[in-house]
């Protein structure tokens, strides 16, 4: 009876996911729309208007993850040590929304790199704190739904963002800078409901660290280490969407219709994250992010091998559904293996390593894209998401 009447408490606390999530979820998918807007017109809007090549496109995607990924180590350290998260995540969707306009001006690609250089810093000062403010108003038990619900309502953004940006090409002539315009828009909204709908936890404000220091990192334990080599393997061959836009420009989707294919991956993305964030709460973390890996290997393979246009939406719309299965499941792992205290320098670390490997792996996949041809960083990124797998299974004892 006791273990029922326990069942029957958990599925009610399930359905009870805390009002902060919400308001993070609707501030990502404003913000998400926005950005993922411009992402999607992005490297069409270098190659063809601005005259970059490939490698020019894979460098500015490469500096401009890894060079500002090192300040989500220290929002999310600051975060721990402050007591505040709310105030490094309005700074960061707030930079994010400001720089908007550099895109609409750009005159050549040095100014595109300014303009996401300065996103992706503000991605780097909000993200550790806002994962770690999802974990400080979660319980353990439902964190899997707690990000799944995050990453869904993100990806309503992230999907609706590309939709618009395809409407307005095709009514404005591809007039790309109308779109940067645009998506200046929910930058703002974003930061509006940040502002007024958030209130920090009181425990969050009562706990501060004395200082910030290295030492911390013995604390994080062998699990969460574990994790971060994961991360960093797999994400070597994961390299910048924007060489997936490139591929479908390659076989033959015509600009226009380029962000189509941003939608259909985001829409898949959508349906997935918050079901098999919830389904990890039940059945063990650990197994689904394994499965997305494969699933991963195999989507870049088919990317490596497609050659007709019609083929290039089913990927996508796998795609999508690796994200589920992995993007909220890696932050509710992250939240299982760090301790309350050091939730903020938890995210900090495995966001900076992902974000520094990123220069490597984008710079490594244009290469071979110029040197050797299209299909060999594919087949890279497949083989490096096996190996990730592997490593996860032997490294990671017990997730939740």
């Amino acid at each position: 009876m006791s273990s029922d009447k326990t069942s029957v408490q958990s599925q009610k606390s399930s359905r009870k996911i805390h009002p902060s999530v919400w308001v993070l979820g609707l501030v990502s998918l404003f913000t998400d729309f926005g950005t993922k807007a411009v992402q999607s017109v992005l490297p069409l809007f270098l190659v063809s208007v601005l005259g970059a090549n490939i490698s020019t496109v894979g460098l500015i995607e490469g500096i401009a993850e890894s060079t500002a990924s090192v300040l989500k180590l220290f929002s999310g350290a600051l975060s721990d040590y402050w007591g505040r998260r709310k105030e490094l995540a309005i700074l960061g969707y707030g930079l994010s929304a400001a720089i908007i306009p550099v895109f609409a001006l750009a005159n050549s690609p040095f100014w595109v790199l300014v303009g996401r250089f300065g996103d992706r810093l503000g991605k780097g000062i909000r993200v550790a704190p806002r994962n770690a403010l999802v974990a400080d108003v979660t319980p353990p038990e439902q964190r899997g739904a707690a990000y799944g619900l995050r990453q869904t309502l993100d990806t309503i953004g992230a999907f609706s963002g590309p939709l618009v940006a395809t409407l307005i090409l095709l009514i404005s002539e591809q007039n790309f800078r109308l779109v940067f315009w645009v998506a200046l828009i929910p930058g703002i909204i974003s930061v509006c409901l940040l502002v007024k709908g958030i209130r920090e936890p009181q425990s969050a404000e009562r706990k501060r660290n004395a200082s910030i220091q290295w030492s911390v990192c013995r604390r994080l334990g062998r699990n969460y280490w574990a994790l971060v080599g994961v991360a960093m393997l797999f994400n070597l061959g994961n390299f910048s969407d924007a060489f997936l836009l490139l591929k479908a420009q390659e076989i033959g989707i015509t600009a226009t219709w380029i962000p189509l294919s941003m939608i259909v991956m985001n829409f898949s993305y959508m349906l997935s994250a918050y079901p098999l964030g919830a389904l990890s709460d039940r059945m063990g973390r650990k197994q689904l992010l394994v499965g997305g890996f494969w699933l991963f290997a195999l989507v870049y393979l088919g990317f490596a091998w497609i050659d007709q246009p019609w083929q290039i939406w089913g990927l996508f719309a796998f795609y999508g559904v690796y994200l589920g299965m992995s993007q909220g499941i890696l932050l509710a792992l992250v939240a299982d293996f760090t301790p309350p205290e050091l939730r903020g320098t938890g995210f900090g670390i495995i966001n900076l390593v992902i974000g520094i490997i990123l220069l490597p792996a984008s710079l490594l996949a244009g290469f071979l894209w110029q040197t050797v041809n299209s299909q060999t960083p594919f087949l890279l990124g497949s083989v490096l998401a096996i190996a990730a797998s592997l490593l996860l299974l032997i490294g990671i004892r017990n997730d939740n």
